[in-house]
This record gives C-alpha cells, sequence and structure tokens, in this order.
C-alpha cells in the first residue's frame, strides 16, 4: 500500500449556484468541506475530475476543462482534502484514508443533484476512481483512467517508481515551505522531472505552483496524502468492474510505468487504451485534444 501511495505523489464560504461556469461551491460530506468548481450545461453528461496527489484542481486547467465542457460535457473539478481550499489538517496528522476520499467523490455527485457521472481520474485520482467503481458502481457512468495503476497487488515484473523521482522527493525536507520562491523552484524541477519527451512549459508550469501556492489554506498539508492508507477490502477486486474503462497512460511516465497501463487493460473487462507518446506523468498540453476527443467518444459511445 505505502508503495503505492508513494507512486501518487505528483510534482471559502459557499458561492453561487454550481451551475455556471467558474463558480465555486462547496460541498460538505460528514463535516469536512470540499470545494469545487462547474463548467458546462448540467444537462449534459456529468464528468467528474479527479485529480492526483498533493495538487488542487487547478491541475485540470481552466482551458482544459472548459474545452471538454464544449464538446458537450457537464465538468466538475474539486480540491481533495488538504489541497486548495478545502478542508486541511495539520501536516502529519491526517485522520482520514483513501475511502473518505472515495466519499467526497459521491458526496460531490450528491450535492450537484447528479444521480451519476462519467469519472476521469489521474493518478491518485485513478485510484480513487476504481474504487468508487467497486464500491458504489451505481453512481459511476464510465470510467477514464489516466496516469494510474491497479488497485491491486503490485506486479513485481513491472518496473517502479523511477529513483529519480525518489532522490527528488528525498529533497523536500530541505525546502522552506513557507517562501513562494523556494516552493516554485522545487516544484518546478520535480514537474520538469516528471515530464517526458515533449516540450516543458515553464511558464505554464510556475503559473499553476503560484497559483495553488496563494489559493491554499495551507500549502504544506499536502503532503498528508503520502500517509494515506485504507481500502484494502477493495483491493485485487478489478473483474467487478463492469463500467466501460478508458485507459490513457504516457509512454514516458517515471511514477506509474507504462506498463501499469497494460495491467489495467488485462483486469478490466472491455477495457480500451490510449497511448500518450512521449508523455509523462502530466496533463501535457499538446496532448489536450487528443485527451479530450477519447473521452468524448468514449462517453458518446455509451449513449
Amino acid at each position: 500500500m505505502n508503495n503505492l501511495i508513494s507512486a501518487m505523489m505528483t510534482i471559502i464560504t459557499p458561492m453561487d449556484d454550481a451551475s455556471a461556469n467558474g463558480k465555486e461551491k462547496m460541498i460538505e460530506n460528514n463535516g469536512v468541506e470540499i470545494c469545487t468548481e462547474s463548467f458546462g450545461n448540467p444537462k449534459d453528461p456529468a464528468v467528474l475530475l479527479l485529480a492526483g496527489a498533493t495538487v488542487s484542481m487547478l491541475y485540470w486547467d481552466e482551458e482544459f476543462c472548459s474545452e471538454l465542457a464544449a464538446r458537450g460535457c457537464y465538468v466538475i473539478r474539486y480540491d481533495n482534502r488538504d489541497v486548495g481550499r478545502s478542508t486541511h489538517y495539520e501536516p502529519g496528522s491526517a485522520n482520514y484514508d483513501i475511502l473518505d476520499l472515495e466519499a467526497d467523490a459521491i458526496a460531490i455527485l450528491d450535492g450537484y443533484q447528479l444521480a451519476e457521472a462519467h469519472f476521469v481520474g489521474m493518478s491518485l485520482g485513478g485510484l480513487i476512481a476504481q474504487i468508487a467503481a467497486i464500491r458504489h458502481p451505481e453512481w459511476v457512468s464510465s470510467l477514464t483512467l489516466m496516469a494510474t495503476g491497479p488497485w491491486a497487488e503490485a506486479d513485481t515484473t513491472i518496473p517502479e517508481m523511477d529513483k529519480r523521482i525518489l532522490d527528488f522527493h528525498g529533497k523536500a525536507a530541505a525546502v522552506n515551505w513557507t517562501s513562494e520562491e523556494e516552493v516554485v523552484s522545487y516544484m518546478l524541477e520535480g514537474a520538469q522531472l516528471m515530464s517526458g519527451r515533449k516540450p516543458f512549459d515553464k511558464t505554464r508550469g510556475e503559473k499553476l505552483v503560484r497559483s495553488e501556492f496563494a489559493r491554499a489554506n495551507n500549502y504544506i498539508s499536502m503532503f498528508n496524502h503520502a500517509t494515506l492508507g485504507g481500502g484494502m477490502e477493495f483491493y485485487n477486486r478489478l473483474e467487478e468492474i463492469y463500467q466501460p474503462t478508458l485507459v490513457i497512460h504516457g509512454t514516458d511516465d517515471l511514477i506509474w510505468h507504462v506498463e501499469n497501463s497494460r495491467l489495467l487493460l488485462e483486469k478490466i473487462a472491455g477495457s480500451k487504451r490510449m497511448l500518450l507518446d512521449g508523455t509523462g506523468h502530466e496533463l501535457h498540453r499538446a496532448d489536450w485534444a487528443m485527451i479530450i476527443e477519447g473521452i468524448v467518444k468514449h462517453i458518446n459511445g455509451l449513449r
């Protein structure tokens, strides 16, 4: 379990009705507040975007969300606990597990008065989406699993997270996490390391880090995601997933090796795969059109 969680590490008050684009809405789940934002027409098929560990909903770029919405999807992105404007805990003191994060996702759908949604999960978000498909299948219309692996025992024939990523995380203790400039420098180094062979957009990356730093209730609380446990009762049950599944994976991913996508194909009946050549553990701007087209075709094929 700890190896899986390590592999996922990537480098307000209620507002108006969330049916309007760009309006944030707080959803409460057993005393926890989850910050969400929607794009598009609520009458269109709902797509819930689940981000990876340590990143806020801003990882799903506003332009990406708007483009997906323009293709006929009602898009919802949100901050997991301990990132962005959602409920946070003191670093090292998180009292929740991965099943609580899955329950938050379901609570969001309920809060938006949605009966179900298409789950699009990246990295940690992909693991949460798999659990949701098993634990609450009636809420999950389909799965799109990006840059992630199976919620199951590790396949020892597949390479683990690249040592360069581990070495990079080992330098986190030396960072002054109250200094925006130190944080930007460190996080950009990590983002560039996790990018693949496609050109790294430093300007876009810096904008994201600064936005997340300014917006977070407690930026360093994001590292609580590294302590996640739980969910073992749903381990090794991927054969129970019946929802149509699209697997999207970069060929140069240093965190979740691309062979994990093959494993998902083997374990989830009827699943399909899209490989992004030269892409790392990232949502690269150059891949947006292909990813959005893939998601839209995947969803429309179910009608």
